[in-house]
């Protein structure tokens, strides 16, 4: 092949419970990109639509990305990248991720995949390094597996793929207001009690657990962050209500997505998902904030190729 277009998924991070190491990919939100090869060497940004991105590829996270690849790679042309950018950067769903991932994954295939998915995330963490100064693979592990992944190392990178509930659905919410995952880390502590790690590590066993057994209850209880959520919240007008209305119209369980201002449930069953989706919609009317709100399923395929 000499070019390639593919969908780069909006990603859900973290999820309550997972802080830096769980994630999960979306079905239906996200990016595309056009990839093609080029006789000039290096990589070229040709076009951005959809956001004002920079196209200098050392400014641009799926440029990083890509120099990263390229700079292990053999190959001695270079790529040309076409972003359809639909994920508003710090939207908190993975915009940057999206970018990485989807540029990765497509020079791969069309050198004829001579790296693993684990190496391509390693490459994807060098433009979310550009996006919030920290190498995190939270989103970028599942926008290139697909379904839940879960980061159990990161020295060395280790990447474990999970299972996904078949009627497991999500609902986000996306104010329309700006929140920088660089900024968002700034305000977080960087010590924790023993209690408060007992708790966590709990839940985030309970819900790798309910993953495995398709336990939707035990999903739901494990949707539980003591660590995170109260400090990021209070950097998302509407959180609490968001998650309690939520909850009363029967998710699972809620939480903020990746560092926000997205607010995620997970829910069993699409039409619980949609009447999450329409509790969220109407307790955010009352807010002077425009909003986005998505319904998806979980993506088994992470970044894939389209027509």
């Amino acid at each position: 092949m000499e070019a390639i277009k593919v969908f780069c998924p909006a990603t859900i991070a973290n999820v309550s419970c997972g802080f830096d190491v769980l994630g999960l990919a979306l079905e239906n939100v996200g990016d595309e990109m056009i990839v093609r090869k080029s006789s000039n060497k290096g990589i070229s940004i040709t076009k951005i639509l959809g956001q004002d991105l920079p196209l200098e590829p050392s400014k641009n996270v799926a440029g990083v990305a890509a120099l990263a690849l390229l700079e292990k790679s053999d190959y001695s042309g270079g790529f040309e990248i076409e972003i359809h950018k639909k994920i508003k950067p710090g939207s908190g769903i993975g915009s940057s991720a999206a970018s990485s991932a989807g540029v990765v994954w497509a020079i791969n295939e069309l050198l004829g995949k001579p790296f693993s998915e684990l190496e391509l995330v390693e490459f994807a963490m060098q433009g979310e390094k550009l996006a919030s100064n920290v190498a995190h693979a939270d989103n970028v592990a599942p926008a290139i597996y697909g379904g839940f992944t879960l980061v159990r190392s990161y020295e060395p990178l280790d990447v474990v793929p999970l299972p996904t509930p078949s009627e497991l659905y999500a609902t986000i919410i996306h104010p329309q207001i700006e929140v920088k995952t660089s900024d968002s880390r700034k305000v977080l502590k960087t010590k924790i009690t023993l209690a408060q790690g007992i708790q966590q590590w709990g839940n985030l066993g309970g819900l790798i657990a309910g993953l495995f057994q398709s336990d939707y209850p035990l999903i739901g209880r494990s949707l539980q962050d003591h660590i995170i959520e109260p400090i990021r919240s209070i950097l998302i007008p509407g959180y609490d209500e968001i998650k309690s209305e939520s909850m009363k119209a029967g998710a699972l369980g809620c939480g903020i997505s990746g560092s926000g201002p997205s607010i995620f449930a997970l829910s069993q069953g699409f039409e619980i998902a949609k009447k999450v989706a329409d509790s969220m919609k109407a307790t955010y009317e009352h807010f002077d904030i425009d909003f986005d709100v998505h319904v998806s399923s979980i993506g088994s395929e992470g970044v894939k190729i389209i027509s």
